[in-house]
């Protein structure tokens, strides 16, 4: 048996996944004449209270195309130093739309309005223009940390003041809504631009959606066209994100419980330094000073189970829906005999 907790990408379609997608209606999507995709774009904007949505192939693909959006070269992003558009990105804000990033130093991936009103470069042609604030819910390099809701609507008050966009890279944002009790409809409210993944806790294999009313979204088919995003016929996958959605939300509850579990079990483990706070699917913890992380991860794979090195002595694993009851003894048994 394979225990891989990487990610919550390495995740397979179900054999209802599967049947759902071998019996979906498809089309030519270049022409938009895909139904399939067109009703999971409908889907997800009504979910949102937005007036569009277009599908993407990557979350990554569906990030960079909110930034082009929301801004002109020589620009500048205020996102946190831990965001997804500048570590994990390979670069694409500044080589697709020519934008810098200003990067804040918040707790766990996590920044306050008043830090965004400190960045806003000045108002002169010697500066960058300050043009879109970026966050990330949750946080992906924070530990799956849930943004606070009512910090949210502060940075948002910000944008507004300033006109500045306020996007939200919403890849694990299903697994925040679940924990903190929120709805879509609030984050349509509060954001101009918000993608979504549903190939990570929800399982589909491919896929993120790009949700925005219609002033913003007018060039976002063209920009998906220009980063060679463009599919035939995608209502195969489109109709594993419309299972994804129907089927395997609710769910998302008994990963973080696992992972909650797998945090207070290495805590008891004389062999670890520190566990960050659990609050979704991402357990992320440091080993004691004497401790070898390289060695930990091979012993690990030795049995089959297989985890994350983010350097710095830290270690990553994240729960998700192939990882199975069996899984989690197996795992809490290993751990203990390392």
């Amino acid at each position: 048996m394979i225990i891989d907790l990487r990610s919550d990408t390495v995740t397979k379609p179900s054999k209802e996944m599967l049947e759902a997608m071998m019996d979906a209606q498809v089309g030519d999507d270049v022409f938009r004449e895909d139904p399939t995709i067109n009703k999971l774009e409908k889907h997800i904007s009504d979910m949102f209270g937005k007036e569009q949505a277009l599908f993407f192939p990557s979350g990554t693909m569906a990030n960079q195309t909110a930034i082009k959006l929301h801004t002109t070269p020589g620009d500048q992003v205020i996102c946190d130093k831990y965001a997804h558009i500048f570590n994990y990105e390979s670069g694409g804000a500044a080589f697709n739309s020519g934008v810098s990033c200003n990067l804040l130093n918040g707790s766990r991936g996590m920044f306050t309005a008043n830090q965004v009103k400190e960045a806003i470069n000045p108002d002169a042609y010697y500066y960058s223009k300050t043009a879109l604030v970026e966050i990330e819910n949750t946080t992906n390099k924070g530990g799956g940390a849930c943004w606070d809701f009512k910090e949210i609507i502060k940075i948002k008050q910000v944008c507004k003041e300033n006109k500045l966009g306020f996007h939200l890279d919403g890849a694990r944002l299903w697994h925040a809504l679940i924990t903190k009790n929120e709805t879509t409809k609030q984050y349509g409210e509060a954001f101009d631009t918000i993608s979504v993944c549903l190939s990570k806790g929800l399982g589909a294999p491919i896929g993120s959606v790009l949700i925005g009313d219609s002033e913003i979204m007018s060039n976002a088919l063209r920009i998906r066209k220009l980063f060679g995003g463009n599919m035939r016929q995608g209502g195969y996958l489109a109709a594993a994100g419309l299972y994804a959605l129907d089927h395997n939300m609710s769910r998302l509850k008994n990963d973080h419980l696992k992972a909650k579990d797998i945090g207070k079990e290495l805590l008891r483990l004389a062999m670890i330094k520190s566990v960050e706070p659990i609050e979704t699917n991402i357990v992320i913890f440091e080993l004691q000073d004497d401790v070898d992380d390289q060695y930990f991860v091979k012993e690990l794979a030795k049995k089959n189970i297989f985890i994350i090195n983010m350097g710095g002595r830290k270690l990553r694993m994240v729960t998700h829906l192939d990882y199975t009851d069996s899984m989690h003894e197996i795992l809490i048994q290993q751990l203990n005999l390392i």
